[in-house]
């Protein structure tokens, strides 16, 4: 633990700045999909949204997910602090539960009206590239860690597998948001086991169908085991609109609207499970 509690902070964010740039990179060598709005107003609202994430979570969370393994692993709760296993097949095991807890409550963010209205600020982003994967409310923040701390609770995994899944998921979202043109061939055989940037492009379509399915954030097995993987988006990458229907504008763009977008009214009468309650076509409006 004093290995964590020294150095967990600058391990992540050298992964985090890492990934980032590296992403950014190959978006711009590589892209898979021509932006629909200008880079810098989005940039600046998606990585000020990380920032307040980051401030609001120290601020308002008395302890965090590295802390909580810990602080369970001393009292002996959870499954795994009740059984004497191998340290990697407790690790395995907890990584297991927890990415099918993330996968799970990522559908709840969808199901649920109250938690979608939070969540729909990640998928009005009308253009995906690596600052999407971390674009989400303060509010949704908060109500994932306070999850995750649960599961940890009930799971009891060591302090060090939940660095490594923190950092993994992490780097996960970064890449698999991120607006890269993979091979072909490489793509279908990566996205038997993790999801890839096609993969999960397809959730962040304007087809409720479409927005409904490939829920995973890392491993693609719970989309394909609980029947939730769409290979392809039905208009193809190129042909595919990106975001919510009704917000075809360049609103999603703007730090303050994106704060405020889950406590409109218009929100409300909007979208319960991931789409318009409604189904139509996308209007496209000149930025």
């Amino acid at each position: 633990m004093s290995f964590l509690e020294q150095y967990e902070t600058i391990a992540r964010l050298s992964v985090f700045a890492g990934i980032f740039l590296l992403m950014a990179v190959l978006e711009i060598a590589t892209p898979r999909k021509k932006p629909v709005l200008a880079k810098g107003a989005r940039w600046f609202t998606n990585i000020s949204l990380i920032i307040i994430d980051t401030l609001t979570l120290r601020l308002a969370m008395p302890i965090l997910a590295v802390a909580m393994a810990g602080y369970a692993a001393e009292r002996g709760w959870g499954l795994l602090n009740w059984v004497d296993l191998p340290i990697w097949i407790e690790a395995i095991i907890a990584f297991l539960l927890l990415d099918m807890l993330i996968y799970a409550q990522h559908i709840a963010f969808h199901k649920i009206p109250l938690l979608w209205r939070f969540h729909k600020v990640h998928h009005a982003d009308r253009d995906l590239d690596v600052t999407s994967g971390a674009r989400f409310h303060p509010v949704e923040s908060l109500l994932s860690m306070a999850y995750k701390l649960i599961c940890i609770i009930l799971i009891g995994p060591t302090a060090f597998a939940v660095f490594l899944f923190e950092v993994i998921l992490n780097a996960a979202s970064m890449f698999n948001h991120a607006n890269v043109r993979l091979p072909l061939g490489f793509d279908r055989l990566l996205r038997l086991f993790i999801v890839t940037p096609d993969m999960h492009r397809v959730h962040h379509s304007v087809i409720k169908r479409e927005t409904n399915s490939n829920y995973s954030f890392f491993l693609t097995l719970w989309d394909r085991v609980f029947g939730t993987y769409i290979a392809q988006p039905e208009k193809g990458h190129d042909g595919m609109v990106i975001g919510l229907s009704e917000y075809q504008d360049s609103k999603p763009a703007h730090l303050i609207w994106s704060l405020l977008l889950p406590f409109s009214r218009k929100n409300g009468a909007e979208i319960k499970t991931g789409g318009n309650s409604k189904e139509r076509r996308p209007v496209l409006k000149s930025d």
